[in-house]
């Protein structure tokens, strides 16, 4: 009887206990594991789903012909310009989404801070047409490859401009990665017949690589300065980064297409005009990156870097094997063997930071 009373009384203190609690804090009360599990689970599938689609049709739309007249189409601004405007208006919404009720969100009303995305949004338009451009030299899995490097190029921009140095095994990763893209471009199968529209025969592989070197060094200045104003500025999310960021990418490379030094804007809406279906894949491509780039922010907000980098390495794997198929591409021993070093050198590396980071955490446990 002493047992039952005690529990009853135990119950009707956690009845109360939970009455008593405001409606905010029940809102507030952590996800369940499942719940976990079946958000992070939509997160993967959104990415996944974005950006191999996003894939498919950046190669579709850069070397693929489009009509019996075998061109393609050949306006990388163009394609940039309706992609940040997409990722602008959907990072709008993000944004909003995102702000507390009745609250003024002043973390994009300082000058400062435009000032400093003007130049990522600069350095990332500058960037694109490189990488689209050496698409003429290189095959796409070639470039799907090189943009996997992105330790590269921020080790790169440390080393020079900020005088950083780094542990052995990340020099490791990088030579590792930097030769299996290597070898995948050298160690491809003799060309028979036509050269296809990804790549010409004559052409010399090193123009490509040289070219991908430039999109991956501005890539690194992009990435590094967004890292410095994420750190500068507190009140600055990945909502805010990603508004900010694709307005001012859409407004510099819509003043360069209207500008007399291109007439890119004129032969795109030419092609377009003789090939309507071009417009259609755009359009699903500028779509599928702004949705791609939520779902990243997102998964990087409630999650962190590690899981998103095994995200995006195994979406990157995914979406080259993808484009073997689709496009009927035809691999060599020694590209499978330049594929497996670049993936395994980044895998490698996010096992090696999830150790640090579960060593840090344990240290930080015993401290306490």
């Amino acid at each position: 009887m002493a047992q039952t009373s005690t529990t009853t009384r135990l119950r009707s203190k956690k009845l109360s206990a939970v009455a008593e609690k405001k409606p905010e804090e029940v809102a507030l009360a952590p996800k369940s594991h499942r719940a976990e599990i079946m958000e992070l689970l939509f997160c993967v599938g959104g990415i996944y789903l974005s950006f191999i689609t996003w894939a498919i049709l950046q190669e579709r739309i850069s070397t693929t012909p489009y009509g019996a007249d075998g061109k393609v189409f050949d306006g990388s601004l163009v394609i940039n310009t309706i992609q940040s405007l997409f990722a602008a208006a959907v990072g709008f919404l993000y944004v909003k989404y995102k702000q507390k009720p009745n609250e003024r969100d002043e973390a994009l009303h300082d000058p400062k801070v435009w000032k400093q995305i003007t130049i990522v949004a600069l350095s990332q338009s500058i960037s694109s047409p490189f990488s689209y451009a050496s698409l003429k030299y290189v095959n796409y899995i070639t470039l799907l490859l090189a943009k996997s490097c992105k330790l590269l190029p921020l080790m790169a921009i440390h080393l020079l401009f900020y005088r950083r140095t780094y542990p052995l095994y990340k020099y490791a990763v990088v030579g590792t990665i930097t030769a299996g893209v290597i070898l995948f471009t050298y160690c491809k199968a003799p060309s028979s017949g036509k050269a296809s529209a990804a790549s010409t025969a004559s052409a010399p592989s090193f123009i490509g690589l040289g070219l991908l070197g430039i999109n991956l060094l501005l890539d690194g200045v992009t990435n590094s300065t967004q890292d410095h104003i994420f750190h500068t500025n507190k009140k600055i999310t990945g909502p805010h980064m990603m508004f900010g960021l694709n307005t001012m990418s859409t407004i510099l490379t819509a003043l360069y297409l209207i500008s007399p030094f291109t007439n890119q804007l004129s032969t795109s809406i030419a092609f377009i005009q003789a090939h309507p279906k071009v417009l259609n894949d755009i359009l699903l491509f500028a779509l599928c990156g702004g949705l791609g780039q939520v779902f990243i922010f997102h998964t990087l907000e409630r999650y962190g870097a590690i899981i998103l980098v095994t995200v995006t390495v195994t979406r990157k794997m995914m979406s080259m094997l993808l484009s073997v198929v689709w496009f009927n591409h035809k691999l060599t021993a020694g590209q499978w063997l330049g594929v497996f070093s670049v993936f395994g050198g980044i895998g490698f590396e996010a096992y090696l930071k999830y150790r640090e980071k579960k060593r840090t955490a344990k240290g930080g446990k015993k401290a306490v």
